[in-house]
């Protein structure tokens, strides 16, 4: 049972990830109550109408939705996707214009009809939107947050697990920084099961090299680049890593994931935000402080820092 009774969550946007989203979250059951809300009011109902009618096989969850504002009000948990996609070969950065605007005048709007909403950005470039959003909104940090690299991070483990020969549940090991072209791995605590990663082996599993490790890494941090070019977006596996951010939200669970928050004073970080590992619960996102760090991973998160830092004040 959720610890928010007759839970509601609502996701703001009705183009492939926010329609992914909603469908991740109906079959999942990850709340009570799902809304779709989106400006352009023949595609809101028009997705809504088709989730709805295979609510038959979803369990609990049922699904309203439109361009009326009304339908975000009484929500417990925003999931925000709405804004420019990214076209194959642009960076994340590169859209920061576009959507900085749409989220600044959309977040004064949906705190109205939900004030007390632990609110998650998707829209990218996520880090860059939630600073924005934070100070367009003043809401505390905890209560807004990107997804971050949940997804880079679920990236990195299935190709871990792949080589390894384990199932992706067995692969600790995390994606941190800018959810984008800085953001790196924190190897020196990784592990499978309870094997530092550079020490597993099994009898049909030679060790990994370092060589090898950054490969993957690299191959991790393009991975979206790649999906967009064969197919024009990345919808459903941010589908289900934000659905699965609502449960831990909805369910109280105090999940440790790799969400963005707003740091201050993380390691001599502040006013950026980035994804490092956080509790996740009702009350919403909170970094970790005792996360360890090599000097070379805390360099690598203070370049992400700067390059992040350097596009939301070009934004303000």
């Amino acid at each position: 049972m959720s610890a928010i009774e007759n839970s509601k969550l609502t996701v703001v946007g009705a183009g492939s990830v926010g329609s992914s989203v909603a469908y991740a979250a109906l079959i999942r059951g990850s709340a009570r109550h799902v809304a779709l809300y989106d400006i352009a009011t023949e595609k809101a109902e028009a997705e809504v109408l088709d989730l709805a009618h295979g609510t038959q096989f979803t369990g609990t969850s049922d699904i309203i939705g439109g361009s009326d504002l009304s339908v975000v009000e009484g929500s417990h948990v925003v999931v925000i996707t709405a804004g420019a996609k990214q076209r194959p070969g642009q960076t994340r950065i590169e859209l920061a214009g576009t959507n900085a605007n749409i989220i600044k005048s959309m977040m004064p709007q949906l705190l109205e009809v939900a004030p007390n909403a632990i609110y998650v950005i998707v829209t990218n470039p996520c880090d860059v939107l939630t600073v924005l959003a934070q100070e367009a909104t003043g809401l505390p940090v905890e209560r807004i947050f990107a997804s971050g690299t949940v997804l880079d991070t679920s990236r990195l483990r299935w190709k871990l697990a792949q080589r390894a020969g384990v199932s992706p549940s067995s692969v600790h090991a995390y994606i941190i920084g800018e959810h984008g072209d800085t953001e790196f791995p924190l190897w020196s605590t990784a592990s499978i099961g309870t094997v530092p990663i550079l020490d597993w082996q099994t009898p049909t599993h030679e060790r990994m090299t370092v060589d090898e490790l950054d490969e993957i890494a690299v191959d991790v941090r393009d991975a979206a680049y790649k999906v967009i070019q064969g197919k024009g977006a990345t919808n459903y596996a941010i589908g289900l890593s934000s659905a699965r951010i609502v449960e831990a939200i909805l369910q109280d669970e105090h999940a440790v994931m790799p969400v963005s928050t707003v740091l201050h004073g993380y390691h001599g970080i502040d006013g950026v935000a980035l994804s490092v590992p956080s509790i996740v619960s009702a009350s919403g996102a909170v970094p970790i402080p005792e996360t360890a760090f090599s000097p070379n991973e805390l360099g690598l998160l203070r370049r992400s820092a700067d390059a992040l830092r350097d596009v939301a004040a070009s934004l303000r």
